[in-house]
């Protein structure tokens, strides 16, 4: 993978104190931690709602000292925002195209060197939506690593770690599991969410 500002020596340290400051001040919570049996991963970003999430994403991600990259769409990564967006720890998507991303993406976290948490929303989009997709599922059984449960809670303005998920590879089973939890889970736009 990338370079990040995760691995920015400095500019991390720095960004965490701002991040904890301006969560603080905006009333935020952040919770939990990652086990070290958890250190690669797939977090799952739910809900996601709003272009809000991606700054309060990065500042949970720092408070929490977590390596985080991100699948974003590649309409983000067109110039001059590219090498910002990759510098934030985003991985461009092609949705029109059919290329083999849980295959890359799981090769990618087995591949790399320490601490590696790959962000995935199970909706696909911020838009309105009752299904989600499942390539985060996927990514974690051919990665062979859990997924852990991540969340962003605006109603209680509560974020953080949620538990870690061992898939089984039974995914109507499992994913009946994964969205129990999320049932209370309020986005910011949360007419858009569905965990049912």
């Amino acid at each position: 993978m990338h370079h990040t500002l995760f691995d920015t020596p400095g500019v991390n340290h720095l960004l965490r104190g701002l991040s904890r400051l301006i969560l603080r001040l905006q009333g935020w919570t952040v919770e939990g931690a990652l086990p070290k049996e958890a250190s690669k991963c797939v977090l799952i970003a739910a809900p996601h709602t709003s272009n809000w999430d991606l700054p309060y994403t990065l500042m949970v991600a720092f408070c929490l000292r977590l390596r985080i990259y991100w699948l974003g769409k590649a309409s983000l990564f067109r110039w001059p925002f590219g090498p910002v967006m990759r510098w934030l720890g985003g991985v461009p998507v092609d949705r029109s195209r059919s290329n083999n991303l849980v295959a890359s993406a799981a090769a990618a976290i087995v591949a790399a060197q320490g601490p590696l948490q790959l962000v995935v929303p199970p909706e696909g989009t911020r838009g309105k939506t009752r299904h989600w997709k499942t390539g985060f599922y996927f990514i974690a059984l051919e990665a062979k690593v859990p997924i852990v449960l991540a969340y962003m809670d605006y109603a209680r303005k509560v974020s953080g770690l949620g538990p870690v998920f061992e898939p089984t590879g039974d995914i109507d089973q499992d994913m009946q599991e994964i969205k129990r939890f999320y049932a209370g889970v309020r986005g910011r736009n949360q007419d858009q969410f569905a965990s049912d």
